[in-house]
């Protein structure tokens, strides 16, 4: 009696890069952290000569590095990100009566928050030391929790404004915002003596990871569009759905 053949199901198109991408996050995360857990000779040398200079230029140029920390220290901490969270979940409620939605933001930078204080003390990296210091920080060094919060904060308001399908005006503005702050926070870092350069690599790389699976998660959660926003309350003696039209 021949038994019929039964296919595995088909992964659908648009979850095969999306798990290719978190495979790759999840490998470039574990080679990271294994080399800075071993102090790799070479790593360590990298680290050194980028800070060296660096710092140098920070010594140099006071003016530039009193942005930076004005940037670092009150546009980009990290405290920053998450009340600019806290709004967002706020705004879902609110405006969307998407109570899960927000409370799986507000869950995921938290997690988020705990896996980079938990590697902090597991690694123990120490921080740069300079005998002419431009900035202090405290805690161990690795990962990065300036970069790592503002890879997580940025990296979910964006899947939730493509999500929500916001003008392209919108988009392009949140995206450019986005990059930049990403960007600028981990280069602040690096730029004040405060972090080696591979502690922020690794806030991004374990930033992006951690919204990969929570996006992840909330596909799983909701597979379907977004929540449309709850209509207007209208005002005594209009219909519902009808237009006031001021008087002439």
């Amino acid at each position: 009696m021949h038994t019929p053949r039964t296919e595995s199901p088909h992964r659908p198109p648009r979850q095969r890069p999306a798990a290719l991408s978190t495979g790759m996050l999840a490998l470039c995360s574990a080679l990271l952290l294994a080399l800075v857990a071993t102090e790799w000779g070479a790593l360590l040398a990298l680290d050194g000569d980028i800070s060296r200079a660096t710092h140098r230029w920070a010594v140099a140029e006071p003016t530039l590095t009193r942005t930076a920390r004005i940037l670092t220290d009150w546009v980009w901490d990290p405290w920053t990100m998450r009340v600019l969270c806290g709004v967002a979940a706020g705004l879902l409620v609110w405006r969307y009566a998407d109570r899960w939605t927000a409370l799986w933001l507000v869950v995921t930078v938290a997690v988020a928050t705990a896996v980079q204080q938990g590697l902090k003390a597991a690694l123990d990296r120490p921080r740069p030391v300079w005998p002419d210091p431009v900035d202090s920080a405290h805690y161990a060094a690795f990962p990065s929790g300036h970069a790592m919060t503002a890879t997580v904060v940025c990296g979910l308001l964006l899947w939730l404004l493509h999500r929500h399908g916001v003008r392209r005006v919108l988009w392009r503005t949140a995206l450019i915002t986005a990059v930049v702050s990403v960007t600028g926070v981990g280069l602040t870092r690096v730029w004040l003596g405060v972090h080696w350069p591979t502690d922020v690599l690794g806030g991004w790389i374990l930033g992006a990871l951690v919204v990969r699976a929570a996006v992840a998660v909330h596909r799983h959660r909701h597979p379907g569009t977004a929540a449309q926003p709850r209509p207007s309350t209208p005002r005594p003696g209009m219909r519902r759905g009808s237009v006031h039209r001021p008087r002439e």
